[in-house]
C-alpha cells in the first residue's frame, strides 16, 4: 500500500491536487475537511477530539484494506511538535502493512493563497469556509501565528518532494507527483 501526504499552508491547494491525483493513479483521496465539515455540522463548532477518533477508524481499516493507496492532505505547522507526532500517528495505522510513504510540500505566497480561498472547489468541498471574511482572516492569522513552509533540508523523509506550485495548476502537480514516485 502506499500513503501520499499533501503537507502545505492553508489554502496552498492540497484538496485539489489531491483530487487531480486520484485522477491519474488508483489512490483514494481523503483531504483534512471530509471529517472537519461533518463534525461541525453535528456539533455547531470544530471539536478536534471527534475529528481525530473518525479519522483513526478511517486510517485503521484502510490500512488493512487491499486498496492500493491513499492520498491525505493536512495543515502543516513546520514548528509544532504536535503536527509532527500526528504524521507519525498517522503512519503508524499503516506501517504494520509495510506501507510505502511519501510527502509532497505544496508552497505558494500569501496572496495566491488568499485568491485561492475563494474558488468554487474549495467552498464546494469545505463549506466551513464560505464565511470569506472569517475565513480569509484565519488563514491570515495562522500565516502570523505558524510556520507552515519548511525550511530547506528540514524535511528527511524518504520519498519527499517540494514543490512551489503558484504558477503550475493542480494537474501538473499531480502528473509531477505521479512521476516523481511512480505511483
Amino acid at each position: 500500500m502506499k500513503l501520499v501526504f499533501i503537507l502545505g499552508d492553508a489554502a496552498v491547494g492540497k484538496m485539489t491536487v489531491g483530487q487531480q491525483l486520484m485522477k491519474i493513479t488508483d489512490l483514494r483521496l481523503f483531504h483534512n475537511h471530509m471529517t472537519i465539515e461533518p463534525v461541525i455540522e453535528i456539533f455547531g463548532y470544530f471539536e478536534p477530539k471527534t475529528i481525530i477518533e473518525l479519522r483513526d477508524v478511517i486510517f485503521r481499516n484502510f490500512a488493512a484494506s487491499d486498496n492500493y493507496g491513499m492520498i491525505f492532505t493536512m495543515m502543516m505547522a513546520f514548528d509544532q511538535e504536535n503536527d509532527w507526532n500526528y504524521l507519525e500517528h498517522v503512519k503508524s495505522f499503516f506501517e504494520p502493512y509495510g506501507t510505502e510513504f511519501y510527502f509532497v510540500e505544496l508552497i505558494a505566497p500569501q496572496e495566491v493563497r488568499l485568491q485561492r480561498n475563494i474558488t468554487e472547489n474549495r467552498l464546494k468541498h469545505k463549506p466551513s469556509k464560505k464565511d470569506l471574511e472569517v475565513s480569509n482572516q484565519r488563514l491570515l492569522r495562522d500565516d502570523s501565528n505558524f510556520r507552515c513552509v519548511s525550511y530547506p533540508g528540514e524535511i528527511t523523509f524518504d520519498n519527499y518532494l517540494r514543490i512551489e506550485n503558484t504558477d503550475k495548476s493542480a494537474r501538473e502537480v499531480a502528473q509531477l507527483i505521479k512521476e516523481t514516485f511512480n505511483l
